[in-house]
């Protein structure tokens, strides 16, 4: 499961206990059944694309399963949809202030790893930026290939990364930067002592 987690509010959700995330859930419940609908998919052609069975899509679609951040991931790409945009919302402004305790965080109660949302979860806007935080000895799992044309940038914060791209590895230390083409699959694991945080953009071309 994922930890949806903002200020002000605390709901107990399935096994897990969620700041703020009632109200997330839901709309990230019920996005997911609208973009499909809207896109004409039936529930096995999403199954097809996104590589999560049709069960469990069945499952968070009528609430009854919390998908993990990387299943979460998978159903975005299979819906050809920023991760951001699945899970937020459609607020549209010019100048945005997303405030330190008005993040967008998701926890994944597995492994620690948490992501936090940066810039505001815009639909359609091909930019995501984002900060993670890896504990000691933890990975954010493998992410499936974006499609062809995304491109990310790392930048470590505090500690060692080691990105494990395809068939690749690179080790960054604190203050190195990383970009590479992320149609393959990809995952980043804390290689040092202590946590380990990173930016992250996330760039969609021709959107």
């Amino acid at each position: 499961m994922v930890d949806y987690l903002l200020p002000n509010e605390r709901v107990r959700h399935n096994r897990g206990i969620f700041h703020g995330g009632g109200r997330l859930l839901g709309e990230a419940r019920a996005r997911v059944k609208s973009l499909r609908r809207r896109q004409g998919l039936t529930l096995e052609e999403l199954a097809g694309s996104s590589g999560v069975s049709r069960a469990m899509l069945s499952k968070v679609e009528r609430g009854e399963k919390n998908p993990t951040l990387v299943v979460a991931a998978k159903v975005a790409e299979g819906l050809g949809v920023g991760l951001s945009e699945l899970l937020g919302t459609e607020e549209r402004r010019e100048v945005v202030v997303v405030a330190r305790e008005r993040r967008q965080i998701m926890r994944d109660p597995e492994t620690g790893f948490e992501r936090q949302l940066l810039s505001p979860p815009f639909a359609g806007r091909g930019v995501e930026f984002v900060r993670n935080v890896v504990p000691e000895g933890a990975t954010s799992g493998r992410f499936p290939p974006h499609r062809r044309g995304v491109e990310e940038y790392v930048v470590v914060e505090k500690g060692r990364l080691l990105a494990v791209l395809g068939g690749e590895e690179r080790v960054l230390e604190e203050g190195d930067a990383l970009y590479f083409e992320a149609d393959v699959p990809h995952r980043f694991d804390n290689a040092g002592e202590g946590e380990c945080s990173y930016y992250l953009v996330i760039v969609s071309k021709g959107t």
